[in-house]
């Protein structure tokens, strides 16, 4: 299983796509999981691996959606007898609604794509923010000017081509939402290009030119070196703070066990008084169907 898995984590990260690495780091009988067992959490909700039965995966399930959102660890402590969901920096503690009882405590740790950095151009500037970029954790990708397809999950596309398709690249970008759109000219051609443009002015003003904060950049390291902290500045600004929260959003808990779980992906729910109500497993939810008045107080 482990090697599966890690082959698994592998593929995914070849790929691109974001997921959660859950490892089980202490158990407590009666519970199912052993410690080093491990799962895998993908965007949709989905689980693959092990780590516990279905009290621990519907927990699983919601914190580790929530991880992949703020791109934080947690270790998650799933606990009887606790009273009421807990939270301190980096680590949440759950009540065990199962009746087998056990504790178990899983380092939930998410596994991002490096974000992208289209870069258009081979004029020295170019070369240097390539170069760069994969230091400062960015994944750097060089691309033709009428050639590029911009994503809203990129971090950033400049251009540095002097004049070799700048147009379409910043058209794209714009389009798509990429969060940093630079131009590197000087600002009498950055205004012409601007103008030249085929968007309205609110995208047009979102273009970073010239490109980079004011640090007396000079030779083409520098000026990489500007534009980078300009995008890392920004993306700070962006940065939701962390905070630990009892409740993830994205999540609900189930009015018969008090258990959270989460509300995307491919889960378990009833339709009641026109909304809708969550639940770990078919068992509560049965429960919740045969009295939601004895429930009601919760839900």
């Amino acid at each position: 299983m482990h090697d599966t898995l890690a082959a698994r984590a592998a593929e995914l990260s070849r790929g691109r796509v974001p997921f959660v690495h859950a490892t089980v780091v202490r158990a407590q009988h009666p519970t199912s999981a052993h410690a080093g067992d491990t799962a895998l959490v993908l965007a949709d909700g989905s689980i693959e691996g092990f780590v516990g039965g279905t009290c621990a995966r519907s927990t699983l399930q919601a914190h580790g959606l929530a991880v992949l959102r703020t791109g934080e660890p947690l270790l998650l402590r799933i606990l009887p007898g606790v009273a009421a969901t807990t939270s301190e920096d980096g680590a949440v503690t759950v009540a065990n609604p199962c009746l087998s009882g056990g504790a178990v405590e899983i380092f939930l740790e998410p596994r991002r794509p490096a974000p992208r950095i289209l870069v258009v151009g081979d004029a020295p500037v170019a070369k240097a923010l390539l170069t760069l970029a994969e230091t400062l954790g960015f994944l750097g990708e060089s691309v033709e000017g009428d050639q590029a397809i911009p994503s809203p999950d990129d971090a950033a596309l400049v251009v540095a081509s002097h004049g070799q398709g700048e147009e379409p690249a910043l058209e794209a970008a714009l389009r798509a939402g990429v969060p940093y759109v630079g131009l590197v000219a000087s600002r009498v051609r950055a205004a012409a290009v601007l103008a030249a443009l085929d968007v309205d002015d609110e995208l047009r003003s979102k273009v970073h030119s010239p490109a980079g904060l004011a640090i007396g950049a000079r030779t083409a390291a520098e000026i990489a070196l500007s534009i980078l902290a300009e995008l890392v500045a920004q993306r700070g600004r962006e940065r939701a703070p962390v905070a630990a929260v009892e409740q993830p959003p994205g999540t609900a808990v189930d009015p018969v066990c008090g258990m959270t779980v989460s509300t995307d992906g491919d889960v378990i729910s009833a339709e009641h008084d026109g909304g809708r109500v969550f639940f770990c497993s078919r068992q509560c939810r049965d429960a919740y169907v045969d009295d939601p008045v004895r429930y009601a107080s919760v839900s």
